[in-house]
């Protein structure tokens, strides 16, 4: 594309989103890695929240993936694992910025979310094994009761709970969009028919 030039250029979708995520921690006060989840459940409803993106994970040659991780259990857990299908956006007020990404899921479960987990603090760790997450729960005192519980349990090096772990994004669709004046926004979309296919890109209309 002739004119993608300038934050928009690179031949690699996975390393732009890379220079994009360090330019906006620098810049945006709480969570520059957050994003907004999007899943389906069985009948087909939407469902959308808050998390983090903990990597982009670039393999040269246009692929990657993004990586999150969560409670396998908790509901988006269970519609991602349903549908195997996900999107997300990160959208950065300082830089006037956002990525949207749409793709296929698969879980993250080996030594890397082994090497994630030990990465959290204690509390983060045992808070894992305590929440139901999703399900009802009675009141906080409740959760407390947990956390007590699974600290006598599981001390101080719990091992990661098999119902926890990741989840790796393999986009077949990605948009980088950049604020511009009067609402004429730049937009290019990465697409392509499968997973590990070559990418087409193309300018949009804001």
């Amino acid at each position: 594309m002739s004119d993608r030039g300038g934050i928009f250029a690179g031949d690699d979708p996975f390393e732009i989103a890379k220079i994009w995520l360090a330019e906006a921690e620098a810049t945006e006060p709480n969570d520059p890695n957050a994003i907004a989840l999007a899943s389906v459940d069985a009948d087909g409803m939407p469902n959308v929240r808050m998390v983090l993106l903990k990597e982009i994970e670039a393999q040269g040659a246009g692929q990657g993936a993004f990586i999150f991780y969560t409670n396998y259990e908790s509901a988006k857990g269970r519609e991602i694992i349903g549908s195997g299908k996900a999107a997300f956006v990160m959208h950065w007020k300082s830089l006037r910025r956002q990525i949207r990404v749409r793709g296929t899921v698969e879980r993250e479960e080996g030594p890397r979310a082994d090497a994630y987990y030990a990465s959290r603090s204690l509390k983060s760790r045992l808070g894992a094994w305590a929440s139901k997450q999703s399900q009802p729960l009675s009141g906080r005192a409740a959760l407390v009761a947990e956390v007590a519980k699974v600290t006598a349990q599981h001390g101080p090096s719990p091992r990661r709970p098999p119902f926890w772990g990741g989840f790796r994004i393999t986009p077949v669709e990605i948009e980088f969009w950049a604020d511009g004046a009067f609402r004429l926004h730049d937009r290019f979309r990465w697409k392509r028919a499968t997973p590990g296919a070559d990418w087409a890109v193309q300018r949009l209309n804001p």
